[in-house]
């Protein structure tokens, strides 16, 4: 049997890790987490990292393997993940990725666009700039300079926004005109299911795991990491909003509604991402697993 990747994609709380785990259990295999926020062992409510039943359940890899003080880049990322694909085809042609970070996944299946070289004093200009002017100045700049770039990226990630805009100043060129170039072929053929579900009903699904994230500490979490909150892996949804509450700049219920509202903002741009793939199968997110197994070996 060729060596076969099941990648399972989708938004955000809509179910991936207990597809993942019904998944490996049934192939007798590991599961590859590709969540960019799920590899730092300092971050583990606000990512929703799984339980240590499910983590018991399937052998998981790239799961809090990092810490919030390592440089991790996806790049890093793309050449650790391979290794380990090499390594686990060997005991079993069928093999697991799981995650909703895109460019993660992409990065994996595809490999990664090549960037040209750029003044290191853009990237200090713009840092400047996201310090004084705020972000949404940023976002406006990318807007007008690369509309793709705009409506693909997360835009409410600080660091992907600079990176594309130090791209697009440095170069002259869009960030966008740089990307789905020819790459290195993989030796591992891919599956690609995705999950999803009618718009209310995720956001219900998001709202509430907030909520339940709030029940299990994760302002408590959160306080422990305000003193590095300029760190990249802490720049995200979940831990941003409340570092401007510890900071007074909002109030805890408004923080908290922050982070619902930049969750279903995230899940929709993920929804983006995944749409322009045509390979993906996509199922209902309450599917029976045995239909999803059946599907899938149709393909093997």
């Amino acid at each position: 049997m060729k060596n076969t990747l099941i990648t399972i994609v989708g938004a955000t709380a809509i179910g991936k890790t207990a597809l993942s785990i019904k998944l490996a259990q049934h192939f007798k295999c590991d599961i590859i987490s590709c969540d960019s926020r799920q590899f730092y062992k300092e971050m583990t409510i606000g990512t929703a990292v799984p339980d240590a039943e499910e983590l018991a359940s399937a052998p998981h890899h790239f799961i809090q393997n990092r810490s919030i003080f390592e440089e991790y880049s996806v790049g890093q990322f793309e050449k650790d993940a391979l290794k380990t694909l090499d390594k686990l085809f060997t005991k079993n042609p069928i093999q697991i990725m799981v995650g909703g970070s895109g460019l993660y996944v992409d990065a994996v299946l595809k490999g990664l666009d090549e960037f040209p070289e750029v003044d290191s004093q853009i990237r200090s200009n713009l840092t400047e700039e996201l310090e004084n002017k705020g972000i949404e100045y940023l976002q406006n700049q990318l807007k007008e300079l690369d509309i793709e770039a705009y409506n693909t990226i997360a835009i409410d990630n600080p660091h992907r926004l600079i990176r594309a805009l130090e791209v697009c100043i440095g170069s002259g060129k869009t960030y966008s005109s740089f990307k789905n170039k020819p790459k290195t072929p993989r030796n591992f053929q891919t599956i690609k299911i995705g999950l999803k579900a009618d718009r209310p009903l995720m956001y219900n699904r998001i709202n509430r795991r907030v909520d339940i994230m709030i029940e299990n500490g994760l302002l408590e979490e959160a306080k422990k990491l305000h003193p590095h909150k300029n760190l990249n892996a802490l720049q995200t949804v979940g831990y941003r909003e409340l570092f401007d509450y510890f900071e007074g700049n909002f109030t805890k219920d408004f923080a908290i509604e922050e982070i619902k509202k930049n969750s279903r903002r995230f899940a929709k741009r993920q929804g983006t991402w995944f749409r322009k793939d045509p390979t993906i199968i996509w199922f209902d997110f309450q599917e029976d697993v045995q239909h999803i197994i059946k599907t899938i070996e149709s393909k093997l």
